[in-house]
């Protein structure tokens, strides 16, 4: 078969691709847990939800499977794949906005809201270490609530660019935005965080949102099973 995609996938890629666009749903799979992680960050970042981030990337990834025929590789995939996934959430945010302002919500109970991730215990060294792990938990919780503070723009340069390490490049293209206001906002971003958590910030970036197996497994379970279902009429 003619390679009929550009120059913005690898070998590797359009051969995955190529195998999804055929119905192989194995392949499907492998795309989704490489790019798990990243993607379920950015939708995190952008929702400031757990449960609403899944939901997101769940749909998203929907949309890619059925859209992966028309994809020709003029971007990356995993530029691709982080649009489409932008989308997913900035639709759903309109739409909560719309809803909000035809009924608005009873504000939250503090006690009700989630204020951490969940953490597996048994997947990390520290949980050896009971008081080292409850510190960097409270860290992390700590962070976490400060980036979900910063204005969306802002969160979203900030975890590519800090948390997940993409390129300017990769993040301009992956937002659609210029280098140049990547730059401004991350920087931005960086001031907004409190000075004194700077370094902290940096050293504990890997684990922000953290996106565990059990997670993963989930996501890519619930994915299959929809595509599983018979085409409705």
């Amino acid at each position: 078969m003619a390679n009929v995609y550009s120059s913005g996938l690898t070998d590797a890629e359009a051969e995955i691709v190529r195998r999804i666009v055929a119905g192989d749903l194995a392949a499907f799979e492998l795309l989704m847990r490489r790019h798990n992680r990243r993607l379920y960050r950015l939708a995190r970042a952008t929702l400031r939800n757990d449960a609403d981030a899944e939901d997101a990337l769940q749909d998203a990834y929907l949309k890619a499977f059925r859209a992966l025929p028309q994809f020709r590789g003029e971007a990356a995939l995993a530029t691709w794949l982080s649009r489409l996934v932008l989308n997913e959430c900035f639709g759903r945010m309109r739409r909560e906005a719309r809803r909000q302002n035809v009924m608005p919500t009873l504000p939250v109970c503090p006690d009700d809201e989630q204020m951490s991730l969940d953490m597996d215990p048994m997947s990390t060294q520290d949980a050896c270490v009971p008081d080292q792990a409850a510190s960097r938990a409270q860290i992390r919780a700590l962070l976490e609530r400060k980036l979900d503070a910063l204005p969306v723009d802002f969160r979203t340069v900030f975890v590519l660019r800090s948390v997940e390490e993409m390129s300017i490049e990769e993040t301009a293209a992956s937002l659609s935005i210029p280098e140049a206001t990547v730059r401004s906002r991350h920087f931005r971003a960086r001031q907004m965080l409190r000075e004194s958590l700077a370094e902290d910030v940096e050293r504990l970036g890997p684990e922000l949102f953290e996106f565990g197996g059990r997670s993963c497994d989930r996501i890519v379970a619930t994915v299959l099973a929809r595509l599983r279902q018979p085409a409705r009429p």
